[in-house]
């Protein structure tokens, strides 16, 4: 089993090791203090690693470390691994990103429209339009969350058992179909609101390829990339390695939380935040997206489609905060777009952290992230396992690897 490692010495491929090691020691203090249990982080350039850390416990009360082997729930780094999927049956020509939703999942037909009112006295309206595929791909067809509070939409998820976006013991096709029966926000493809779409997309996916999501991300995905430990659940030799999962407490310290249920294949296959893997397979995934969808080899997308998913897909160039709903209209969210679920750097002088033009990725909600940034020719992960309150790492890791920057 392959593991990843430091290829190169940074100064060979233009990075400061003195600001990594800042880097190191402003997680080191993370761990030491008590906020984080242990974390990953890699960093490489031209696709070879030249700086990897672990530091701390995948499992505190175990004692166990982190390691290079680790695995992790990745969640919403999840949605990524969903794009690329639809654009393959895009590809094959048994998809159109312009295809309405409800050619493959009926109850999709016929979508309404928040109005007014809230709880039992909202009223809606028919929707001017369908929602088409490229809408979940953009996370702009009217679906949200429950657990935001924000909107009366929103409310009426969780009314539905939605709060974790899936009732209790459904499967994703009778997910969706909960989905499906509830209100859009908004008018399909006028704003741009984080949602339940990935899994409206994952369900799509199997009902085209006839396959059920896990065993098409095996075959279409994983496999071909030696992503070997990555998948919807693990096997009794992978158990050992998977991390525990903590949750910020009200004093800033860490508790033990539930996580996903990977231990066994779940009954519900999330393409919103379903996956689990190792830092070596999130650096194949990265590198076949840094490589136009291709590597060692195997191509995965067409160079086009690549760079169609990592281009921003709001119209007219818009941001997130510029074109997002009201939750969304955060100082957080200026210059960066939003492609086929990754996030998109349009206007650097605009970020609230130092960012190359045209990076794009995502995070996970355990405190995991990525990003590839084509303007460095710059890959980077960090790996934990804490569903934050407060905390905030990604800021200070962008800020610290951008200082490693040295030409």
């Amino acid at each position: 089993m392959a593991q990843l490692r430091q290829e190169v010495d940074p100064s060979e491929v233009g990075l400061d090791a003195r600001a990594l090691d800042r880097l190191d020691q402003h997680f080191a203090r993370h761990v030491d203090e008590g906020r984080l249990p242990g974390y990953l982080v890699a960093v490489a350039r031209g696709g070879r690693v030249a700086h990897l850390t672990t530091h701390g416990h995948r499992d505190l009360a175990a004692g166990l470390p982190v390691e290079a082997d680790t695995l992790w729930r990745v969640y919403s780094m999840t949605k990524p691994v969903t794009a690329v999927a639809v654009l393959q049956l895009v590809e094959q020509g048994l998809l159109s990103l312009d295809d309405p939703v409800d050619r493959y999942v009926p109850a999709f037909a016929d979508p309404r429209v928040y109005e007014s009112g809230s709880g039992a006295d909202v009223r809606t309206r028919p929707a001017d339009g369908p929602i088409l595929i490229r809408h979940l791909l953009t996370h702009t067809a009217g679906l949200t969350f429950g657990f935001y509070h924000d909107h009366p939409v929103d409310a009426l998820y969780r009314a539905a058992g939605l709060e974790f976006s899936v009732p209790p013991g459904a499967d994703l096709a009778e997910t969706v179909e909960v989905y499906a029966s509830l209100p859009l926000q908004f008018e399909p493809g006028t704003q741009w609101n984080y949602s339940v779409a990935s899994n409206v997309l994952g369900r799509v996916i199997e009902l085209v390829s006839g396959q059920p999501l896990d065993e098409f991300f095996a075959e279409r995905i994983f496999r071909p990339l030696g992503m070997t430990d990555a998948g919807f659940h693990l096997t009794p030799e992978q158990c050992g390695r998977l991390a525990e999962l903590y949750g910020e407490t009200d004093d800033g310290g860490i508790a033990p939380v539930p996580g996903l249920p990977v231990r066994s294949r779940p009954r519900f296959l999330s393409g919103s935040g379903g996956i689990v893997a190792t830092a070596q397979d999130f650096h194949r995934f990265m590198e076949m997206l840094r490589r136009g969808g291709e590597l060692d080899g195997t191509r995965v997308l067409r160079p086009g489609t690549l760079a169609g998913m990592t281009r921003n897909q709001l119209p007219g160039g818009a941001d997130r905060r510029s074109f997002g709903a009201p939750v969304h209209q955060e100082r957080n969210n200026e210059g960066l777009g939003f492609g086929f679920n990754v996030s998109v750097v349009v206007d650097p002088a605009r970020t609230v952290v130092p960012q190359g033009l045209g990076t794009y990725g995502w995070t996970g909600v355990a405190t995991t992230a990525f990003w590839v940034d084509p303007s460095h020719d710059l890959t980077v992960q960090f790996m934990t396992q804490v569903r934050p309150k407060k905390l905030k790492v990604f800021p200070e890791l962008r800020r610290l690897v951008h200082e490693a920057l040295a030409d």
